[in-house]
């Protein structure tokens, strides 16, 4: 055996791999502010970063990840839920190797899941055999139960807003619930379509201002993005802005926020049911991955 096998192997022994997947929930209190937007070109700027990206599309009764990157799954989470496929097999795969789990639109069936049904689908996420650096979890607009699961079984709870009364007001109803009745007191701000940083700062002042007074929670600032009409032309063109225009203000503002991401602490277990529980579960970095 080489000096350098011996030594990795050591290393292996001595330092132990972390908990595994990093898992996000990417959530707001109102719809139309960005939040799948976000999730794509966050898991393009990730995976741009040699980082091993899912994706969950858990609007689960108005999917649009997949509409989002141009792609047609043949299955979803409705045949997970139904029984007729494993999770592994209606998993397919985006740029830059980033998998999907794709949901579905239209069905009614999947906006009234029970908790049961809720807690079977992360429990399933236990059985994956691949590995995984970062989950993201592009959660519903609001405070419906499926929101309320996913972003409890999350590592991180990331809060998208912009500045508008109603982004606003709807961001903190959305902490408050989970805070108060969920017991979930850390949370990073994600600012979007804002003029500038400076802007940026601003609005996230505005909420955690009375987040603050209000509530005991942690609300940190993960950063911004600026307002750029390069995102509409690649959501029409069904292409992240990350990859379609690498240089514009708002893709340089997806990387940085990539950044700051996996700059963040990994919390300890919150004790509440998370994705990737299993013993068998391992990072991509635990398996001698880049």
């Amino acid at each position: 055996m080489s000096v350098t096998r011996i030594h990795k192997a050591i290393t292996q022994v001595i330092e132990p791999p972390g908990r595994g997947a990093r898992v996000v929930a990417v959530s707001s209190g109102k719809g139309g502010v960005g939040k799948s937007t976000i999730t794509v070109n966050l898991a393009v700027a990730l995976a741009g970063l040699k980082k091993s990206v899912m994706v969950l599309d858990a609007d689960l009764g108005l999917a649009n990840i997949d509409v989002m990157l141009g792609l047609r799954p043949k299955y979803d989470l409705y045949h997970v839920i139904t029984g007729q496929r494993t999770l592994e097999e209606i998993i397919i795969t985006g740029p830059h190797g980033i998998s999907i789990v794709p949901a579905t639109s239209g069905v009614s069936r999947m906006t009234e899941l029970a908790c049961t049904e809720h807690a079977g689908l992360i429990h399933a996420f236990d059985a994956l055999n691949r590995a995984v650096d970062v989950l993201l979890i592009d959660t519903a607009a609001g405070i419906a139960d499926s929101v309320v699961v996913f972003c409890k079984a999350a590592q991180e709870v990331v809060v998208v807003v912009c500045d508008e009364p109603a982004s606003i007001t709807d961001a903190y109803a959305l902490i408050k619930v989970l805070n108060q009745d969920h017991k979930v007191k850390r949370f990073q701000v994600l600012c979007n379509m804002v003029q500038n940083s400076h802007h940026g700062r601003q609005l996230y002042s505005k909420l955690a201002r009375v987040a603050d007074t209000y509530l005991d929670v942690s609300l940190g600032y993960l950063g911004c993005i600026q307002q750029d009409d390069k995102v509409k032309q690649s959501v029409k063109q069904q292409k992240s802005v990350v990859d379609l225009f690498p240089h514009s203000a708002s893709a340089i503002g997806f990387r940085s926020l990539a950044d700051s991401l996996l700059a963040l602490p990994e919390p300890a277990s919150s004790g509440f049911l998370e994705f990737f529980a299993g013993q068998g579960f391992q990072s991509r970095a635990a398996v001698g991955g880049v």
